[in-house]
């Protein structure tokens, strides 16, 4: 864990050092205070399209994500649609949902899918993976198997994302696999499976593309090594039905920094293949954060720090570990280039997250449920940041969970809802999807602060930025939390006219919303003044801030 932090440190402080390279423009200001930090976004240097996969979402049938989250029933008096809750399908609306992953997580790797299917009044029930707590209701220790792969489709269509399946590799076969791609694909009237799907109300194919083939399978996905699960994954994914799609298959990946994972998988499965290593659309990798400081989690619980009460020592610890992002992407990119030449392959960060103790659950017996904070909020802001700058390494990331869960956009529990900080940022990083990235360079005062008596630093800003037809889109994050940043703002290559900036951010760092006060923390909107090359703005203290600006 050390060595992963010093590596994240000393890249970033090069990149800073890189950056105060390009000339100041302190000369062009009309302000009589001096901007001390700098961006330059270069419209030289563009970089990949951001892939609107990087805005994905994760649901697994754990504690209330699903019951009383996603699923209300069609008879309940809740608002839905096809017993799914309404307010969930307008905001993924809203914020132009891209992926959904379902049903894991750990709890895919004891899941059958033909359990989920067929008149819910004969759906077994079953033992849930995830057991619950003794406040836990009946439904979330014993899964009711009311919510299966029709309605969760069905879901994916109402909020206009594609559905991304994971199969069970732990406790079913290969050929089960098969059979349910076949039940998810197959035409109308082709097969048996077909016409279980039309009996259920779905004679179309539901042409799902995306399939996760296992989930963590070096740990609840089956205790495997990696030579073993390559060997797995080969036989899993050989020769699947296609029915004329393009099937996008996604093995299980890495663990946080397990260079060797990747390196051991990608070597067994090249043995076999070396030029199109199975059909492999994109490698799994997940990372969870949490406060070091208070010492590192026992395995099977979630982190040792607060969700809601925190000292800054705990802000920025916290967000130090989530921006060891940054590093894996790129180190698990070079082990995997050394494979994958042409670099094929891409990454897939379908996890991904703060992790705090229990305690801060809206609603009791909702295990792994958190309240989400404005420290959340920033750290969301600087994983999708992250994941912009990389757009050709990145084809899709999930946020770990959607609702009722860790890091979640939206709090539920029977007819009361609310969009979190993290759904706040996702709403204001919509513009980036399907842009093209553009290379920005951001100097700035690092962060100083005191850990356990001694001195230790944090980088000052940090976004990412991105253009389509005219429109430039930068996201901005800074971490102090009592400093504001006085910025000048430099487009290498064209000129602003107009634009507005959305701030999200408050006073008190652990601003959270809840059932009964849902707006304490919500964005802000203003115009920006916007003439030629360049422009002078102050990123508030602990900040989110996206602006756009209408170029010339």
């Amino acid at each position: 864990m050390p060595g992963r932090r010093e590596f994240l440190i000393g890249s970033t402080a090069g990149l800073a050092a890189l950056r105060l390279k390009w000339p100041p423009l302190s000369s062009q200001l009309t302000t009589s205070r001096i901007a001390d930090s700098h961006i330059d976004v270069l419209l030289s240097e563009p970089l990949s399209t951001i892939s609107p996969n990087i805005y994905g979402h994760f649901t697994e049938n754990l504690g209330g994500v699903i019951y009383d989250g996603v699923w209300v029933g069609e008879d309940s008096k809740v608002p839905n649609q096809y017993g799914i809750r309404s307010a969930l399908i307008e905001q993924l609306r809203r914020i132009k949902a891209s992926v959904i992953r379902w049903p894991g997580g750990c709890f895919a790797d004891s899941y059958d899918w033909r359990d989920g299917v067929g008149p819910r009044e004969n759906r077994p029930r079953r033992t849930n993976f995830w057991n619950g707590s003794p406040q836990s209701p009946a439904i979330h220790k014993y899964d009711p198997n009311q919510f299966g792969t029709d309605d969760f489709v069905r879901f994916c269509r109402l909020t206009g994302a594609e559905p991304y399946l994971a199969a069970n590799v732990r406790s079913l076969p290969a050929e089960e696999f098969d059979h349910w791609v076949e039940y998810c694909n197959s035409p109308e009237g082709s097969t048996s499976l077909a016409d279980l799907r039309k009996a259920g109300g779905s004679p179309q194919p539901f042409n799902v593309r995306y399939w996760g083939v296992g989930n963590e399978s070096w740990g609840c996905g089956g205790e495997f090594t990696a030579q073993e699960y390559a060997v797995e994954f080969r036989r899993y994914s050989t020769w699947l039905p296609r029915y004329g799609q393009h099937l996008q298959l996604i093995p299980s990946g890495p663990n946080d920094d397990d260079w060797t994972w990747t390196r051991a998988f990608l070597e067994e499965i090249t043995q076999k293949r070396p030029a199109h290593p199975s059909g492999i659309y994109g490698l799994a990798l997940h990372h969870y954060a949490w406060d070091l400081s208070r010492g590192i989690p026992q395995i099977g619980t979630t982190g040792n720090g607060d969700a809601i009460k925190f000292e800054p020592v705990d802000w920025y610890e916290l967000l130090h570990q989530g921006s060891l992002m940054e590093g894996l992407i790129e180190g698990h990119w070079q082990v995997m280039g050394e494979f994958d030449k042409n670099h094929d392959i891409k990454l897939i960060v379908d996890e991904w997250g703060p992790s705090y103790r229990a305690g801060s659950e809206a609603t009791p017996g909702d295990i792994l449920e958190q309240t989400p904070t404005l420290r959340d909020a920033v750290f969301g802001g600087m994983t999708l940041d992250t994941f912009n700058r990389h757009p050709e390494k990145v084809a899709m990331a999930n946020c770990a969970q959607l609702i009722n869960c860790l890091n979640s956009l939206y709090l539920a529990h029977e007819d009361r809802f609310v969009v979190t900080p993290v759904g706040r940022v996702f709403e204001m990083y919509t513009a980036h999807q399907g842009n093209q990235a553009l290379r920005t360079m951001m100097a700035a005062p690092q962060v100083h602060y005191d850990r356990d008596g001694k001195p230790a630093t944090f980088w000052g800003l940090q976004g990412s930025a991105s253009l389509a037809n005219k429109k430039l889109v930068l996201t901005v994050v800074n971490p102090h939390v009592s400093e504001p940043r006085l910025t000048e703002i430099a487009i290498r290559g064209a000129a602003g006219k107009s634009g507005t900036v959305t701030t999200l951010t408050s006073p008190d760092i652990h601003a959270h919303n809840t059932f009964d006060q849902p707006n304490t923390l919500i964005p802000k909107r203003d115009n920006i003044n916007v003439k030629g090359p360049t422009l002078i703005y102050e990123f508030p203290p602990a900040s989110v801030s996206a602006l756009q600006i209408e170029l010339v």
